[in-house]
């Protein structure tokens, strides 16, 4: 039986903390898990070595004996056992060479491989007796983006994804914003030996082609307003998201001015008949192509000011 060095199949030192194992562990089993590489035999083994590894020295007794025996750590009570009975001979000690137990110099197994001696008394360690159990192993996510635009969210709607050949029926609630990742459980890869499945993982990607600014449940837009408007006041007709309002402008509105129109804003995600606001940002329109009339009256209005 092959002695395999367990600390250097996870990368890590002798002296390593269960944390850095189970580090470690999760990198490389995530590596060459088979729903990541099909088909690829060496992966394949390097996933079960990995986790061979991970059982042994994520256990803290298990370790300790792996310290002390090797690739025989699984016998250690039976070699406690003969060494206090006095099977291997005289000394005191640890026999078998120490961490690694490859040799052994004393009684009657000098010069020969420890484990064949155990191979021969109980079978060999890949006897069904010995056999460890495989570590059940989560599958993978997989990861979707879907592009949608500003108009698509501000309702809820269904709609059919295809993931690996598997049509996905999902409803996606109104108020989804840019960036949001929603987790769709047990649609990613098969688990390994019996573990479950991983989970699909969408990412939206809100493409805003309207003349609304978002900022999640607010929504801003800016609105021209001429000089007498914004000097005596009046009423006006704004764009909403999903229509139209009146809107009053007191006298004497400076340009920049905000007026918020509450519940005109978008959806707020999975709340349903919940809104934002929608805030009003007046920008004074300065006229042009001036009639002569109309730049006596302004004239008359500077002079007045005067």
């Amino acid at each position: 039986m092959e002695y395999i060095d367990y600390y250097r199949v996870l990368g890590v030192s002798k002296t390593a903390s269960e944390k850095e194992i189970k580090k470690a562990y999760r990198k490389l089993a995530r590596k060459y898990h088979p729903d990541v590489n099909p088909g690829d035999t060496e992966a394949e083994r390097k996933f079960k070595e990995v986790n061979e590894a991970n059982e042994v020295l994520s256990n803290p007794e298990n370790r300790k004996k792996y310290d002390e025996y090797g690739k025989d750590w699984k016998h250690a009570e039976e070699f406690e056992k003969a060494k206090r009975s006095g099977a291997y001979g005289q000394g005191g000690g640890n026999p078998f060479g120490g961490g690694g137990g490859r040799t052994y110099t004393q009684g009657n197994f000098e010069g020969e491989d420890f484990s064949d001696f155990f191979s021969s008394m109980f079978g060999g360690a890949s006897g069904a007796g010995f056999r460890s159990q495989r570590t059940k192993f989560r599958g993978q996510d997989f990861n979707a983006e879907l592009q949608l635009r500003l108009r698509d969210v501000y309702t809820s709607q269904k709609q059919t994804l295809t993931i690996n050949g598997k049509n996905i029926r999902l409803t996606i609630p109104a108020g989804v914003e840019d960036g949001q990742t929603i987790k769709i459980k047990e649609y990613g890869g098969e688990g390994a030996n019996g573990g479950p499945k991983g989970d699909l993982l969408i990412t939206f990607k809100i493409l805003n082609d309207t003349q609304f600014k978002r900022d999640g449940k607010q929504l801003y837009i800016s609105v021209d307003i001429d000089v007498v408007t914004a000097v005596l006041g009046g009423e006006i007709t704004v764009d909403t998201f999903n229509g139209k309002a009146k809107l009053k402008v007191k006298p004497e509105t400076e340009s920049g001015t905000q007026v918020k129109l509450k519940g005109k804003g978008f959806p707020v995600y999975k709340k349903e008949d919940s809104f934002g606001d929608l805030i009003v940002t007046f920008q004074i329109k300065i006229p042009k192509n001036l009639s002569t009339r109309e730049k006596e009256l302004y004239q008359q209005i500077a002079d007045l000011k005067k």
